[in-house]
């Protein structure tokens, strides 16, 4: 809207001042100015031709010259050769055309009335673009109570995940001071399903323990009879949470503290005066002997003794967890 003012502002005095020095000229032609006036109608004319050009208005005057010539050169030129003969009044035959051709004030309102359409047209933009904010920020307020909504929702989402994960932790460690073995202030559960030992010491903290860590020898006896017992006659391995993954030959529980007293496994002695054997036992050599391979360690459920293995192996487990 303000646009189309401004450019009204800027043609329409334009325009009037050359109505107005139009008319001049036509008064004057008849006095003595001559081909001075002559000349500024001419550049007025081409201005008002270039304005037209510049809205899409129909080109055409009444006074235009056809053939290229401005007009009056020729009488100026026969006022020369008369040598102060006294003008010749000229009369101009209108054209036979359909219609007349529009006059300065005609362009003038046409102008005006394009500009007062643009500026309806404007208004209208106005009230639509208004329409469009109002809309967005309809919307923007709408994604705002979204985006809210979804906060909350994943915060609900959260607290529940935290209390299934509590009341699984709190489950866990009623199950194994239930079924499995209490000492003290633990109890051992054995867990029949093959896991790798990090596996298996994920499950069990998910369950609210870890896995066993025997802290002297008395609970060790007790865990070795608690598993000679759930899975005799037969010998399986069973993970503790023993290891040297962080440093060959240093034994930490998973719990970060060192372990101070060992069960590992040695070689049946030669029988009272058989020789020296040559050789370890292939079978069942002293332990542990897997150096950097086998950096896990799990129980004998049959004797109670320790084996070191390779992490990566799936064995049974037992889990601790605090009473």
């Amino acid at each position: 809207m303000q646009a189309a003012w401004l450019l009204g502002a800027l043609v329409v005095p334009q325009l009037l001042g050359f109505s107005h020095g139009a008319r001049g000229a036509d008064r004057e032609w008849e006095g003595v100015w001559g081909g001075a006036q002559e000349e500024e109608r001419e550049r007025e004319a081409l201005m008002l031709k270039h304005l037209q050009e510049a809205l899409g208005l129909p080109a055409g005057r009444g006074d235009e010259n056809p053939e290229g010539t401005p007009e009056g050169e020729e009488t100026w030129g026969t006022q020369e050769d008369g040598q102060g003969e006294e003008e010749e009044e000229t009369t101009t035959t209108p054209s036979s055309g359909p219609s007349p051709s529009p006059t300065p004030e005609d362009t003038v309102t046409y102008i005006l009335g394009r500009l007062a359409g643009l500026d309806a047209g404007l208004h209208q933009l106005h009230v639509r673009l208004h329409a469009l904010d109002t809309r967005v920020v309809e919307l923007n307020r709408g994604l705002r109570q979204l985006r809210e909504a979804a906060s909350d929702t994943r915060d609900a989402v959260q607290a529940l995940q935290e209390a299934q994960s509590r009341a699984e932790r709190e489950h866990g460690r009623l199950e194994g001071c239930l079924k499995g073995l209490r000492l003290g202030h633990k109890c051992f559960l054995l867990s029949r399903d093959f896991e790798a030992q990090a596996a298996a010491q994920a499950r069990c903290v998910a369950r609210g323990g870890s896995l066993a860590q025997p802290a002297d020898r008395q609970q060790m006896e007790a865990l070795s009879r608690y598993l000679r017992t759930a899975l005799a006659p037969y010998n399986w391995p069973v993970w503790l949470g023993v290891h040297d993954r962080r440093s060959e030959g240093l034994y930490l529980f998973e719990n970060g503290q060192r372990v101070s007293f060992f069960a590992w496994h040695r070689a049946p002695r030669p029988e009272p005066g058989a020789g020296p054997s040559p050789a370890p036992h292939p079978l069942s050599p002293n332990q542990p002997n897997g150096g950097t391979l086998e950096n896990c360690v799990a129980q004998a459920s049959d004797d109670g003794s320790w084996w070191d293995h390779d992490c990566e192996r799936r064995l049974y487990y037992v889990c601790e967890y605090p009473f």
